[in-house]
C-alpha cells in the first residue's frame, strides 16, 4: 500500500482520490460505541486529512461547491415541512427551545473566539463541530472566501483551519451531547427515562374508549368463515361492521362467496345462511371476538383469502384529515379494511400513536385489499409515486434558483453580506420542501434520491475538504493546541444546560420528550439514538423533529455569521 501511494497516482487523477476517501470514511464511520457511531462525515473529513497530508493533492474546488448545494437543497427539502409547521402555534414551544440552544451555542463559540485571538476559520471551525452541525463548514468558508483585506493564501489558510476546528471537536462533541441528554442529566435529576416515556405512551395511547393499544394494532388477520349464525342473516354488510366497531372491534367483511361465485364488494350486500366470508381484523380484536360463535365455522378457501393487498405511502394533503388524530382517521367508513402501518414526519419514521394527529406533508403506509386502499389514500390526500425516477427539472430548477437569490451581496462595515450560493440552496430547498408537500404530484424525489444528495453529496464535501486541508492539519492543530478541544468540549455542554433549564422550568416539557428536543436543537442525531435506547421507547423522537428542522437551518446559517463577527 505504501508503495501504491508512493507512484502518487492521484497526482494525475484525483478523482480516484475522492472516492478512495469515501470508501474509508463509510468503513470508519461504522465505529460504533452502543447507540453512539463515529458517522461517514466525520469519517470522510478524517481519511481526508490524513491522506491529503500525505499525497499533498489539491482538489478543484468546483467539486466540493457542486457537492456542497446539492447536499443543501437536498437537506432544505427533506425538513421543509416541519420547518414550516414548527412555525405554527403548536409547535411554537419547541422551535423556541431550539432556538435558545442554537443562539447560545452561537454565543459561546463567539466568545471563545474573541478570548484566544482564533481566526474566523478556527472560530467557525470550533462551532460547526461543537454544535455538531457539519453544513456549516461550508458555508464558513463560502464566507471567508468573500472576506475583504484577506490574500489568496489568507483565505485558503483560514478555510482549512475550519476543518481543523471541526476535525478536533466533532467527535467529542457528539459523544458528550449523547451521554448528557441519555445518562446525565436523567441520573441527576433522578429521573427513569424508560419509565416515564412508558407512562407518556400509556397516555397519549388511550383516547377515550379506544382500547387499541401496543404492537397488536399493526398486526391483521385474514380468516374465512361460513355464515351459519341466523342472527345474520338478512343483515348489510355494513350493519354487521356498525355493531362491531360499537363494541369497540375493528372486524370487517372484506368479501364473500355465494354458491361458488365472489361477489362484487358492496356494503349494502345483505348476507344470507352458507355465504362464506373473509373476515379481516386486528389480531387481539380476533381473539375477543369468537368468529367460530359469532359467525360459524372456519373454511378453507384459498381463493377467497387470496385477493390482492396493496401497501401504499399516501402524502397527506386534504384539508378534511390534517390535524385529525390516527384514532379518528380509523373510524371513518373508508376505513373499513384499511390499516395505518407507518408513518413518516421530516422523511423519518414517527413514532405514531392512536392519538397522534396528522400533519399535511406526513405520509401514511396504508395496507389492506387492493381495492380498498386506493379510495382511502385519495380520501386523505395523494399517493407517492412509485417512480424511482427523479424530477430533475424540480431539483435543477430549485438549486439554480436558490443559487439565484444567494448571489446578491449588502456590505456592513465592507464585508460582503449575502445568503451565498450555498445558503440560498438551503432557503430554495426549505420551499420546495413544503411546496412539496403541499401538493405531493410535483417533485418526485426517492428516497434513494435523496439519500445520494444528501449524504454523500456532504461526505464528498468533507471529503474534499479534508483532502485540501491535509497538508496543513498538522500545523494548524498545533497551533491550536488543547484549548480548542477543552473549549470546544465545554461551547456544547453549556448549550444544551441552557436549553435544558428553559425547557424544563419555563415551559415545563416533559422529560422524555424535552430530551428530544435538546438532541434536534444541536442536530445530534447520535444522541436521540442513545435517548430512544435509554427509554426503551420512541417516545423522545416526538420532541426531535421540529428542533432538529430548526436547527439544521440555524446552525448552517450560524457557519457564515461567525465568520463574520470573528473578521
Amino acid at each position: 500500500m505504501t508503495d501504491f501511494l508512493n507512484r502518487n497516482i492521484f497526482q494525475p487523477h484525483p478523482e480516484l482520490l475522492v472516492f478512495l476517501v469515501v470508501a474509508l470514511g463509510f468503513l470508519l464511520g461504522k465505529i460504533r460505541y452502543r447507540a453512539i457511531a463515529l458517522g461517514a462525515v466525520t469519517g470522510c473529513l478524517v481519511a481526508g486529512l490524513v491522506l491529503g497530508a500525505r499525497l499533498g493533492v489539491q482538489i478543484n474546488g468546483t467539486v466540493k461547491d457542486l457537492f456542497f448545494i446539492m447536499f443543501l437543497f437536498a437537506l432544505g427539502y427533506r425538513v421543509g415541512p416541519q420547518f414550516f409547521r414548527g412555525l405554527r402555534k403548536d409547535g411554537l414551544p419547541q422551535v423556541v427551545n431550539a432556538v435558545v440552544v442554537c443562539v447560545s451555542g452561537l454565543l459561546i463559540s463567539w466568545l471563545f473566539a474573541v478570548v484566544l485571538g482564533y481566526g474566523p476559520g478556527l472560530g467557525a471551525g470550533m462551532m460547526s463541530g461543537a454544535l455538531t452541525q457539519s453544513a456549516a463548514i461550508g458555508v464558513a468558508q463560502d464566507a471567508i472566501g468573500t472576506l475583504p483585506g484577506l490574500s489568496s493564501a489568507q483565505v485558503k489558510s483560514e478555510q482549512n483551519l475550519v476543518a481543523v476546528g471541526y476535525a478536533v471537536t466533532y467527535p467529542l462533541g457528539t459523544i458528550l451531547c449523547a451521554m448528557l441528554l441519555a445518562n446525565v442529566l436523567p441520573r441527576f435529576y433522578r429521573r427513569d427515562l424508560a419509565k416515564e416515556s412508558a407512562e407518556l405512551a400509556a397516555e397519549l395511547d388511550t383516547p377515550d374508549e379506544d382500547p387499541d393499544t401496543g404492537v397488536g394494532y399493526y398486526e391483521t388477520v385474514l380468516r374465512a368463515h361460513r355464515i351459519e349464525r341466523r342472527d345474520l342473516v338478512g343483515r348489510s354488510v355494513a350493519d354487521f361492521e356498525t355493531q362491531q366497531q360499537a363494541l369497540g372491534r375493528r372486524v370487517y367483511i372484506t368479501r364473500v362467496r355465494r354458491d361458488g361465485a365472489i361477489l362484487p364488494q358492496s356494503q349494502s350486500l345483505v348476507l344470507r345462511e352458507g355465504d362464506i366470508v373473509a373476515v379481516s381484523a386486528l389480531r387481539h380484536d380476533l381473539v375477543d371476538f369468537d368468529v367460530r360463535s359469532h359467525v360459524g365455522p372456519e373454511a378453507d378457501d384459498t381463493a377467497l383469502l387470496g385477493y390482492r393487498t396493496e401497501t401504499l405511502h399516501v402524502v397527506v394533503s386534504e384539508k378534511a384529515v390534517l390535524g385529525r388524530t390516527v384514532a379518528e382517521l380509523r373510524r371513518e367508513p373508508y376505513m373499513a379494511g384499511v390499516y395505518v402501518e407507518k408513518l413518516y414526519r421530516a422523511g423519518a419514521a414517527f413514532p405514531f400513536r392512536l392519538s397522534t394527529p396528522v400533519e399535511r406533508g406526513d405520509t401514511l403506509v396504508l395496507t389492506g385489499p387492493e381495492r380498498l386502499v386506493g379510495p382511502a389514500g385519495r380520501e386523505m390526500g395523494k399517493a407517492v409515486p412509485t417512480s424511482f425516477a427523479t424530477d430533475m427539472v424540480w431539483v435543477g430548477l430549485g438549486i439554480f434558483l436558490g443559487g439565484c437569490i444567494g448571489i446578491p451581496a449588502l456590505t456592513a462595515g465592507g464585508v460582503p453580506i449575502s445568503l451565498s450560493t450555498s445558503g440560498g440552496g438551503l432557503i430554495m430547498g426549505l420551499v420546495f420542501g413544503w411546496i412539496r408537500g403541499k401538493y405531493p404530484t410535483y417533485g418526485n424525489v426517492p428516497p434513494g434520491a435523496q439519500w445520494f444528495m444528501d449524504t454523500l453529496g456532504l461526505c464528498v464535501f468533507v471529503a474534499v475538504v479534508g483532502i485540501n486541508a491535509g497538508p496543513g492539519f498538522t500545523d494548524g492543530l498545533s497551533s491550536a493546541g488543547w484549548g480548542l478541544l477543552l473549549l470546544g468540549a465545554v461551547a456544547t455542554v453549556v448549550p444544551l444546560l441552557i436549553g435544558f433549564l428553559v425547557g424544563h422550568y419555563v415551559q415545563k416539557i416533559r422529560f422524555p420528550v424535552l430530551m428530544g428536543v435538546l438532541a434536534g436543537g444541536q442536530t445530534t442525531t447520535a444522541a436521540i439514538g442513545a435517548v430512544n435506547e435509554a427509554s426503551k421507547s420512541q417516545v423522545p423522537t416526538l420532541g426531535y423533529t421540529i428542533p432538529y428542522a430548526v436547527g439544521n437551518v440555524l446552525l448552517t446559517v450560524w457557519g457564515a455569521v461567525i465568520v463574520i463577527l470573528n473578521h
